[in-house]
Parts: structure tokens; sequence; C-alpha cells
């Protein structure tokens, strides 16, 4: 309780009692989080959904039919170099550089766009022989899953090109750094995410 007297001809005023400082920013990180969980909450249904339906061929081809490691594996290494640059993009940021923070922010994307260059190369060689999303329920969960991974990718893609406009025009001032940071939280929850994809589709699919 603030320790201010009022008197009888005073009106009481309530942001006088039990004032609390809030930081710059703390409710865009907390969105920030909100919306991450949401996220999560979006890839555990279609993992789910690839568990229930994975199985399920319809007399069609099976994931060691279709899939190739070794491009996969190749694809998946793009994106977790893309971490560890943009993890490099952050440590320029702390050193307050600029221009250090935008050239890893752009090996980040370039890393990126070889991701979704590799992935949209295996779409169009799976529907090219066939392995569409109608020919089975395996293949509609599949194409739903790391389709929307793709998605994700993609806008994460967008998003770092406008924060290096961003970057350009008005430096590194706190909204500049916040917005550094969320996107990071999303950089790293992509990859997580793709680890999974990799291990429970591509890899236990193969070796099923």
């Amino acid at each position: 309780m603030s320790a201010t007297t009022l008197t009888a001809d005073e009106p009481v005023r309530f942001y006088d009692l039990d004032e609390h400082p809030h930081p710059e920013g703390h409710s865009t990180m907390l969105g920030f989080w909100i919306y991450l969980m949401s996220d999560c909450l979006i890839f555990a249904i279609l993992f789910a959904c690839y568990a229930v339906l994975g199985g399920s061929y319809a007399a069609g081809p099976a994931p060691k039919d279709l899939f190739d490691l070794k491009l996969i594996a190749l694809n998946t290494a793009m994106l977790l170099f893309s971490s560890i640059t943009y993890g490099f993009a952050v440590l320029q940021m702390q050193q307050g550089r600029v221009k250090g923070v935008q050239l890893w922010l752009a090996v980040t994307g370039l890393f990126g766009l070889a991701f979704l260059g590799i992935e949209l190369y295996e779409f169009h060689h799976l529907i090219e022989i066939g392995a569409t999303p109608q020919r089975s329920a395996f293949l509609s969960a599949f194409f739903t899953l790391v389709g929307t991974h793709g998605l994700h990718v993609t806008f994460g893609i967008i998003w770092l090109v406008t924060l290096m406009v961003q970057l350009s025009k008005h430096g590194l001032i706190a909204a500049n750094k916040r917005r550094v940071m969320c996107l990071s939280m999303f950089w790293h929850f992509l990859d997580v995410v793709w680890i999974g994809v990799f291990t429970f589709v591509y890899l236990t699919g193969v070796l099923r």
C-alpha cells in the first residue's frame, strides 16, 4: 500500500495504490510465448494424426519405397546449420554490431531457402511418381505434417527479411532486439519440430 496520505478533499487515485513496474516489451514476449504454445498444440495434433494414419497405405507405396534418407539428412543439416548461424546473429546483437547481425541473418535465410528448395523437390518428385495426398491416408498425413512445417519455415524467412530491413533503418533499438529474440525462439522451435519429423516420419518409416 502506498504511503501517500489522502485528505477528505483529495480524490482517490487508484494508480497511487500498489503500483508495479511493467518492463517494456514484457507483454510482447508473453504474447509470443502463448503463440508458440498454440503452435506446439497444432504440431502435436498433426503428429498424433500421423501416428494413427501413418500405417494406412491403401495398397500403395510405403515410406521405405518413397523416402531418400540421404536427401532428407542433407535437408536436416541445412536447418540445423541455420539454427547455428542464427545463434551467431544473436551473439553479434549482444555485442552491438548491426552489420554482423544482418550478415548472419542473411546466412540463416540462405540455409532456410536451401531447406525449402530440397523439400519442394521432394514433394515434386513424390507427386510426379503418383504418391499424391489423395493416394492414401499415410500420404495425406505426411503432406499435411511436413507441408505445415514448410509453411512455418516460409513465414520465418519472410519475417527474417522484414527484420533485416528494420535493422537497416533503425539499428539495434530495444524493439528490434525483442524481434530478434522472438524470431530466434521461433526458428529454434522449427528446428526441434523438424528433428521430430525426421525421427518419427522419415527414419522410423524407413526402418519399419
